[in-house]
């Protein structure tokens, strides 16, 4: 059985890359760690669950979709967070657009204005790029494939496609790259964890930066979800068939969420076959950290650990 595999307890803590920080959620509990030169900060607070706020976000399918959400609101407000402690020359100018909403708008709504922009255009490249550019594509070549089957595969494998080079592409970037390994060490920590051992840097740098629970993960889940579930428009106009893809992404998020939440608590043949072309798929998207980077991932992991153990089991 490979290291990985080796976990009796499974974690709800979960985390994100951030710029030279990792964030870490717990079930009550988020923390930010960012270096800053030879010094961490650390900022936590407290968290409500999703299903506690409403109980619709405790609901198999509908509770993928918030979570989805949340986690993009929460992780562009930890990457803004992070990007502060950058040196003043590598900051950068706001652009118009942030510049227009600060000089209009108190500091406090323009920053939640910025937020919400950030996440509708983060969301709307996401399907803009993986869901909406394959159809218009697909659709291009519409008289050349008559198979509604055929012309639905064809589709599909150009959105893995586009997602795999869209990953390799910005891979190549030196802060993207910088940040897949904290991804990594992210990882790291999470399964030191989740095997009983001390939170150091000797017993975290040996575990996998591989997890079957990863965000990464997640995404291509639900491109091959979103095959099956598309298969079932066979409109051939274009714009009907994009539309539709719309319609049918909360649904696809929905399951794709259940079925990594199965991956992530159970250990067999099946769950191993689920995780495996995501674990893969890390490859690209976690690297080897240093132990500087492991260091901000074990401050992280350490706020949210629950008092009373057990509490945050998966």
């Amino acid at each position: 059985m490979s290291k990985e595999n080796d976990v009796k307890f499974k974690t709800s803590i979960g985390g994100q890359a951030l710029i030279e920080g990792i964030m870490m959620k717990g079930p009550d509990k988020q923390a930010i760690s960012v270096r800053s030169g030879d010094e961490i900060i650390t900022k936590t607070e407290d968290i409500e669950p999703l299903k506690e706020k409403c109980f619709l976000f405790g609901i198999p399918i509908i509770r993928g979709v918030a979570v989805f959400i949340s986690s993009m609101v929460t992780g562009v407000k930890a990457i803004a967070y992070s990007a502060e402690f950058l040196p003043e020359e590598e900051q950068g100018e706001p652009d118009k657009v942030d510049q227009w909403i600060e000089k209009h708008f108190s500091e406090e709504k323009a920053e939640k204005i910025i937020i919400a922009v950030a996440v509708i255009l983060g969301i709307a490249l996401s399907v803009g790029l993986f869901f909406l550019l394959p159809t218009i594509l697909a659709g291009l070549l519409g008289g050349f494939i008559k198979s509604s089957v055929a012309k639905n595969l064809f589709e599909s494998a150009l959105r893995i496609i586009i997602f795999i080079s869209y990953l390799k592409i910005v891979s190549g970037m030196k802060e993207i790259s910088r940040m897949w390994q904290y991804h990594g060490a992210e990882h790291k920590t999470i399964f030191c964890y989740e095997k009983g051992l001390d939170l150091t840097v000797e017993n975290v740098r040996p575990q996998s930066r591989l997890h079957p629970r990863c965000g990464t993960s997640f995404l291509l889940i639900t491109l091959v979800v979103s095959i099956l579930v598309f298969s079932f428009t066979s409109w051939d106009n274009v714009f009907v068939r994009m539309g539709m893809r719309i319609l049918l992404l909360p649904v696809v998020m929905g399951i794709s969420y259940e079925i990594l939440r199965l991956a992530g608590r159970y250990d067999n043949t099946l769950t191993r076959i689920i995780s495996a072309p995501g674990k893969a798929l890390q490859k690209l998207t976690t690297a080897e950290p240093d132990d500087r980077m492991i260091e901000v991932a074990i401050a992280a992991m350490k706020e949210v650990i629950p008092e009373r153990p057990g509490t945050d089991k998966w």
